[in-house]
């Protein structure tokens, strides 16, 4: 499955390479409402709010009610998860939160599940030289995506995998990167990082990985 991305940051849709420079911006949010309104999930993310320089509550709110949407960005409380869910998103996306310092939070991720229920919860697993970032990517952990997989498995819906190293790139995604955490975990495992042709999608698909785009869709390298 192919997965569109909107990023908002500044309250317009952008693309950013690897989390900082920005590539591109649209306001124009009906059209991308309208191309992507035929997929049954949309990822949609609040850059601003995941480096904690503001946030798009409004617009999250806006995208959501029209398509079906999981949320992402600056979700480092139940409370936040919940204000989400009830803004008209299906999942909401969780990542830094998911940590206290350096270690896992295992007491959040279940007080999470509990509180709003494992399967609309999707773990952000974002990686660093094989190791998970936090915070907008600005803070590295010393856990291993397989690690937080393994740990955290019972308490979510789905993993989001984002190989940091090549987003926004469009240099191709590191499938080796991707079969161990495929083998690692029953649950949905969706893959994001530098997808930028239908053959790389196609062998997510084999692997029983759904692929999340951005960047391809925006410079029109993949039809939405």
């Amino acid at each position: 499955m192919l997965i569109p991305s909107i990023d908002l940051m500044g309250g317009k849709i952008v693309q950013l390479v690897q989390g900082r420079k920005k590539a591109l911006e649209f306001d124009d949010f009906d059209e991308w409402v309208s191309r992507f309104s035929k997929y049954p999930l949309v990822q949609l993310i609040d850059l601003d709010a995941a480096i904690g320089s503001g946030n798009n509550v409004a617009l999250v709110k806006e995208f959501a009610q029209k398509l079906p949407c999981q949320v992402g960005g600056g979700i480092r409380s139940v409370e936040a998860a919940r204000a989400a869910l009830a803004a008209g998103a299906q999942r909401v996306i969780i990542g830094s939160a998911l940590f206290a310092g350096d270690e896992l939070d295992y007491n959040f991720a279940e007080r999470a599940a509990d509180a709003l229920d494992a399967r609309r919860l999707v773990f952000a697993l974002d990686a660093i030289g094989g190791r998970v970032v936090t915070h907008g990517w600005r803070k590295q952990t010393s856990v291993s995506p397989l690690q937080t997989m393994q740990a955290l498995e019972r308490w979510c819906d789905a993993f989001l995998y984002t190989h940091v190293e090549t987003e926004g790139l469009l240099q191709g995604f590191p499938l080796d990167v991707i079969r161990p955490l495929r083998e690692a975990t029953a649950k949905q495992l969706i893959a994001a990082g530098g997808i930028r042709a239908q053959n790389e999608i196609d062998g997510l698909h084999a692997l029983g990985v759904d692929a999340v785009v951005g960047m391809a869709i925006y410079q029109g390298l993949l039809p939405a």
